[in-house]
């Protein structure tokens, strides 16, 4: 991003200047909709640029203004006239892979609020990078607004040359894998303390403890159980029972177990609600080819559901059986698409599978018999390794151009989301892709010593995604 060398010094003035902000007139920020509005965002860009600074000869238009990707944000006054306009993109011309730059970053001249503007401009570019799914912004400013962006909460990663002249490249924090982590798991070890002296056999028993589902002690028999949460069971019953099924059976796959049978406990508003929640359960039990042993129902309460899924495992496999060196490898189902009213949050490929394609994904840990294996819960692809990383005593590293991901979801949701058929598994380099029917696997990290995980991107830098542990649960 660039600033206009003359008014830089009073957009540091203005920062923080509350009351000064207050007084002046408001600025809108909007995309840029029309040729009419992006000519008059470029106009203040060569006044800055190429007359007012020099850094460019005869314009500074480049590959960035004709890649259809690029989004442009323009400030308007209070009469309606642009003011200033900052664009940002993807980084690079092929896919996108959830990195993106802003740049010339412009206010006018005179425009009786330029420290507002420039700040409000940049804050705005942000929010619409992470609304996109980005999980890796920079830009690269000149060397006299380091400060003001620092000040905006940016730092500094290093120097850089644009045009003949030094420059800062600088990156926006983005917190998004962290924080879904933690709202997801980081409460569990404080609260299952309590329960991990009680038996030898507690949260799983050693080598175990904090995997998907639990060895029943005295034989080969795995069991797991999920709760599904008591607001989607409410407003959306159907698909709770069928993400019952789901969720449990992958538990059980990911300790390479054959999936046996299911009870569940279900509690309703009325017998309507219920029937509804039953249906979705039934038909998911039905395309899966597991059977409905049995449960309890109540009606005349809140709603809520969980599901009890029994298997078999002669020898599972655990979570936490990884080591420094292994290669991570990520086999997911991207067919399908967003869930209606979870897009972002919840991707549905299997409602449209067959049951031996189900059953074949089902298998795939089974037959692979990796070293360690975590099916992709609601922690999200990133938060699951670091749950695996955690289990296994190491720190993860996710080479982000290498993940499987549908064309439809951007890298910060599909990240983030619940994939529907995701298992995450450890293994020595070089191990073969599992059978998996329809999921597409790949290599696409490793574990390394530490603890977290960390986002590598092509260009070879390396950001943070969680920072430490995520359950608190420790190695297994």
């Amino acid at each position: 991003m660039h600033l206009d060398g003359d008014t830089a010094p009073d957009i540091l003035a203005l920062l923080g200047d509350r009351s000064t902000l207050a007084r002046r007139p408001g600025v809108r920020i909007e995309q840029a909709a029309d040729a009419t509005t992006l000519r008059a965002y470029r106009r203040l860009r060569h006044d800055a640029f190429v007359r007012e600074q020099g850094l460019f000869e005869k314009h500074d238009l480049d590959d960035r203004d004709d890649d259809p990707r690029t989004v442009t944000l323009v400030a308007r006054d209070a009469a309606g006239t642009v003011v200033g306009g900052v664009r940002l993109g993807p980084a690079g011309d092929g896919t996108d892979i959830g990195w993106w730059t802003g740049g010339r970053l412009v206010a006018a001249r005179g425009s009786g609020g330029t420290g507002g503007i420039g700040a409000a401009l940049v804050r705005a570019a942000c929010a619409r990078a992470e609304a996109e799914g980005v999980l890796r912004f920079e830009a690269t400013v000149q060397v006299r607004a380091e400060t003001f962006f620092r000040r905006l909460g940016w730092t500094r990663v290093g120097p850089v040359t644009v045009a003949g002249a030094p420059h800062v490249l600088m990156r926006h924090p983005i917190g998004r894998v962290a924080a879904h982590a933690a709202a997801a798991k980081s409460a569990l070890g404080p609260l299952l303390a309590a329960l991990a002296g009680q038996s030898p056999h507690a949260l799983g028993g050693p080598g175990f403890v904090g995997d998907d589902g639990a060895p029943v002690p005295g034989g080969d028999v795995v069991a797991a159980c999920d709760a599904i949460v008591p607001s989607m069971v409410e407003r959306d019953p159907e698909w709770a029972g069928w993400c019952s099924v789901l969720v449990n059976l992958n538990d059980l796959a990911a300790m390479g177990a054959t999936p046996a049978g299911l009870l569940d406990a279900l509690a309703a508003p009325d017998a309507a609600h219920a029937a509804r929640v039953l249906d979705g359960l039934a038909r998911a039990a039905r395309a899966y080819g597991v059977p409905l042993l049995g449960g309890h129902t109540q009606l005349g309460v809140p709603a809520a559901l969980s599901v009890t899924a029994l298997g078999r495992a002669a020898r599972p496999v655990p979570g936490g059986g990884g080591r420094p060196g292994h290669a991570v490898r990520l086999t997911a189902d991207l067919g399908g698409g967003w869930r209606a009213g979870y897009r972002g949050r919840q991707w549905d490929s299997t409602t449209s599978r067959r049951t031996d394609e189900l059953r074949a994904m089902l298998g795939a840990v089974a037959a692979g018999r990796p070293a360690a294996a975590k099916d992709v819960s609601m922690a999200g692809i990133a938060g699951t390794l670091g749950m695996l990383a955690e289990a296994s005593g190491c720190a993860a590293v996710l080479d982000v151009a290498a993940v499987p991901r549908p064309a439809a979801a951007a890298m910060g949701d599909w990240l983030t989301c619940f994939p529907g058929f995701a298992m995450l598994t450890a293994d020595e380099p070089g191990a073969p892709a599992p059978p998996a029917g329809p999921a597409a696997s790949a290599v696409c990290g490793e574990l390394t010593t530490g603890s977290g995980v960390s986002l590598r991107w092509p260009d070879g830098q390396v950001t943070e995604a969680v920072g430490g542990p995520v359950t608190g649960l420790g190695a297994a």
